[in-house]
């Protein structure tokens, strides 16, 4: 297949939210998690364990745990701290301001709870996805440590860039750390485990409206200081 420059790739991909019903072959899935294993860590540690989901069966499985225990009332069920405790600005604006041009890209209103929240269950439908690659960690490597964790960041980056480098389509979920702890146990993982995040990939809806979504970044000068 051609090439991908790879400031294009980091220029071009966004996260995808809706996927067409094709599954991605093992051969792919296998070449992209190849690149990824070459991302840098500390002491060489390659902290990252990945369950490379493609059962559909196993994936609605831990969609409707974790819907199941949100419709509930339960709590968030994590192994780490992903979002702020306590939101300030700038960042607290970026969210709001990101999920209300979500929101308004597909015409729901701020007070129609209900369509909000089906569209917060998408990320347990995967999107449509039919491939999602867990990332777990051994709970010991971030037991006072955070170096893995950043070490980790760069992996899912890779393996973002790897899928877009075969045409495919990713979206990093930070909505599943949330509930690792239930991920966990219907994958029915080693207890020394902690799940980081997932990664969602296959081919991209390019007809969904979703798909056009793209968040802005700000300037450089807001997050870059030239010491020369």
């Amino acid at each position: 297949m051609e090439s991908i420059n790879v400031i294009d790739a980091i220029k071009g991909r966004s996260s995808t939210r809706k996927f067409l019903d094709k599954p991605v072959p093992k051969e792919i899935q296998e070449k992209i998690l190849e690149a990824a294993a070459m991302t840098p860590s500390g002491a060489n540690m390659q902290p990252w364990i990945v369950y490379a989901v493609s059962n559909k069966e196993m994936l609605t499985k831990i969609g409707d745990a974790i819907i199941a225990h949100i419709e509930a009332g339960g709590d968030v069920d994590q192994f780490i701290q992903y979002y702020p405790v306590n939101w300030i600005n700038p960042y607290k604006k970026r969210r709001i301001v990101t999920g209300a041009g979500l929101y308004k890209l597909m015409g729901v209103d701020r007070h129609d709870d209900e369509t909000r929240q089906q569209m917060w269950f998408d990320n347990y439908r995967w999107f449509g996805s039919q491939t999602v690659f867990f990332v777990f960690m051994e709970k010991e490597l971030i037991n006072g440590a955070q170096g893995p964790l950043i070490d980790s960041g760069a992996y899912m980056q890779n393996l973002m860039l790897a899928a877009e480098g075969y045409g495919l389509g990713s979206c990093p979920q930070g909505s599943t750390t949330e509930y690792g702890k239930i991920i966990a146990r219907v994958l029915d993982v080693p207890e020394n485990l902690a799940l980081l995040y997932s990664v969602v990939i296959g081919y991209e809806d390019k007809e969904a409206k979703i798909n056009t979504y793209q968040p802005a970044r700000v300037p450089m000068n807001d997050t870059v200081t030239f010491v020369e």
